[in-house]
């Protein structure tokens, strides 16, 4: 069995939006800083069907992150955000488990995609997420409470942030229901480059 991880962009101050997200803006006002470190990037293009992007070693760390997924998990906020946005042929590959109250037929795209809608829950979304991938991992895509419910639960393994040197000063704030939680990390990997500082951490269970 695979790991279960998730892989976010946020502003020094921890937060994975800017103020405001909604359907015509996702990451909110001044959000789409949070990502301007990847969007030249080669494996950023590769995972759009597009050819050229820098090859440096943040393009090597973003590849690395989505190499061994066999599913991905979101909530279904970040769903209904995101995806007009990816279009007919999403940047996922592989089965998609989007935790829902509401549940619907599965969503078959192009390139491997399937939008699947659970309603049972994050830990039943995780276990169909889990056959899914396999002895493959499982992405956690997002959004912030999806994050939040899968820490409290104990069922992350690691994870990793992408620190971009700004302050939102409000938005969406990635940990920001856990102030009553005690989790312990141990860091595991920590890469420095001009626009972006990339941290990694294991779980400690």
């Amino acid at each position: 069995m695979g790991k279960v991880s998730f892989d976010m962009s946020v502003s020094l101050d921890g937060f994975m939006t800017g103020p405001d997200d909604n359907a015509e803006q996702a990451l909110g006002e001044g959000g789409e800083r949070l990502h301007e470190w990847l969007y030249d990037l080669a494996s950023f293009h590769a995972g759009h069907g597009r050819e050229g992007g820098q090859a440096n070693r943040d393009s090597e760390v973003l590849e690395e992150a989505f190499r061994n997924t066999g599913a991905v998990l979101m909530g279904r906020r970040m769903f209904d955000f995101a995806e007009p946005a990816w279009g007919d042929n999403p940047p996922f590959g592989v089965p998609v488990f989007v935790v829902t109250h509401n549940g619907r037929d599965p969503i078959p795209k192009q390139g491997g995609t399937t939008f699947n809608f659970v309603t049972g829950g994050i830990e039943s979304a995780l276990d169909q997420a889990r056959a899914a991938a396999g002895d493959n991992d499982v992405m956690i895509a997002g959004g912030a409470n999806v994050v939040q419910q899968s820490l409290r639960a104990g069922l992350i393994d690691e994870f990793q942030i992408h620190i971009a040197p700004v302050l939102l000063g409000a938005g969406r704030p990635l940990f920001g229901d856990l102030a009553a939680e005690h989790i312990e990390l141990e860091t595991t990997r920590v890469i420095e480059s001009p626009g972006v500082t990339h941290l990694r951490f294991r779980v400690v269970k």
